[in-house]
């Protein structure tokens, strides 16, 4: 905790100070021209009154401590935050007539904040901080758009007893807040991994070609009866059932469009289908690191997720990934998520005149399950695309509004299954029929 002293601000008439001072001032006027000294005196009185009452607000600036804290520090978009703000008073003499509001919530687009009263804080006392020198504040804030913000500082606002005057001050130091994309479920059918006997899933089997051979085992309560392996059966006298041996270390790629026009964060339809795209990625992200597959997220454009010195060409030009895995990597995906933002390629003499994808490959050659999600691209970026497509199996492409038929037609010739997402409504039927049209052989018009 840190000790944090008022600075000083620039106190100022409310409407009623306002108020009692013209009428002061215009009483004065007449009394003078009158010769009225009763008139006059009551004039100065109400003229005088709002001075006072600003050398009030400015001569007790007050010492006070906050610590702020969120529950829970991350949450997601259109999900809701509680806001705990823990204030002590570090003066000597009691602080009271004070209001209280956090207007950089703001920024999240969590609604306008008003102004509340602090309840009256006793002067310091030494010990815990549980006494009547002692406050705690609580709020909730249901932040409508994904990002890093900074809530803080707390503005607190004095006022003389009798509402004359008023004078602002900032207390303590902003705090980030990480509101993380929203996560849609995806249906089971779409994929994951197995993760105990008897619950075997199709993301390994379905989409990749690394599986292992079958083994037999003995069977085991839970076991679905579709799994039993007849001639193990016969041959071992014994209930016998098919089990996947699986790869140590089964992994995905999902590549993210990142370059836009001109950067920065785009606006209108480009905007929410951006916004789209980011959902699409962290939902898909969870769903893999949950079915217990190393992911691997390529940008397109500079990495923001892995950012260094030589992560400047983007992902398909040479850029290592990034690479995140269970447990804890839902997390670490969500956070950078988070502040993701539209950016300019940038293209150097090295990577200029090649119009082929120079992923890393660091899988050793393998062919990845790959879904690469479209909501911007360019014919450019179509190309270097379809370059992997030979690094890629499935190929998945989502393809969202904005993306021309020329981006689609150069991903199907390419071998890419092109799949159309228009709303985050439509993700989880999207997901699990993109692997059933990839099964079927079938591709999206």
């Amino acid at each position: 905790m840190r000790r944090i002293v008022l600075p000083p601000s620039a106190a100022r008439l409310t409407r009623r100070g306002w108020i009692f001072a013209v009428v002061g001032t215009v009483m004065m006027v007449l009394a003078f021209w009158g010769n009225q000294t009763d008139l006059f005196f009551i004039g100065c009185l109400l003229a005088v009154a709002p001075l006072v009452a600003l050398g009030y607000t400015v001569i007790r600036p007050g010492e006070v401590e906050v610590v702020r804290s969120f529950r829970p520090p991350i949450v997601a978009a259109g999900h809701e935050a509680l806001v705990v703000l823990d204030l002590r008073n570090q003066s000597m003499r009691p602080l009271d007539g004070v209001s209280w509001r956090d207007p950089s919530t703001l920024d999240m687009g969590a609604g306008k904040p008003r102004a509340l009263g602090l309840p009256a804080l006793d002067r310091y006392r030494s010990g815990p901080p549980t006494g009547p020198d002692c406050v705690r504040l609580e709020y909730t804030v249901k932040p409508r758009t994904r990002g890093v913000f900074a809530v803080g500082p707390v503005s607190i606002e004095r006022t003389d007893p009798f509402g004359f005057a008023r004078r602002e001050h900032a207390i303590g130091q902003p705090r980030d807040l990480i509101v993380t994309p929203q996560v849609t479920s995806l249906p089971d059918s779409g994929g994951a991994v197995a993760r105990g006997d008897g619950s075997v899933r199709d993301l390994v089997r379905s989409v990749s070609p690394m599986s292992d051979e079958l083994i037999a085992r003995e069977y085991r309560p839970g076991d679905p009866m579709r799994r039993v392996n007849w001639p193990a059966t016969a041959r071992y006298g014994e209930i016998m059932v098919r089990q996947e041996e699986h790869q140590s270390n089964p992994e995905a790629r999902i590549i993210l469009v990142t370059t836009g026009q001109g950067g920065g964060h785009p606006e209108g339809r480009l905007a929410s289908a951006f916004e789209l795209a980011i959902e699409l990625v962290a939902s898909m992200g969870v769903h893999l690191l949950d079915a217990g597959l190393k992911v691997q997220i390529v940008e397109t454009g500079p990495s923001q997720l892995a950012p260094g010195p030589t992560q400047i060409h983007g992902g398909l030009r040479g850029d290592a990934p990034f690479v995140c895995r269970a447990p804890g990597g839902e997390r670490e995906l969500l956070e950078g998520l988070a502040n993701l933002t539209p950016v300019e390629r940038t293209t150097t003499a090295e990577d200029s005149g090649s119009s082929e994808a120079a992923y890393p490959d660091s899988g050793g050659g393998s062919r990845l399950p790959t879904f690469a999600v479209l909501w911007n691209a360019s014919p450019a970026d179509a190309a270097e695309l379809a370059g992997m497509r030979g690094r890629c199996e499935p190929a998945i492409a989502f393809l969202l509004d904005p993306v021309t038929p020329s981006v689609r037609g150069i991903l199907r010739d390419a071998g890419w299954w092109c799949v159309s997402l228009n709303s985050s409504r439509d993700i989880p039927t999207v997901w699990e029929g993109a692997l059933a049209r990839r099964a079927t052989g079938s591709d999206d018009d």
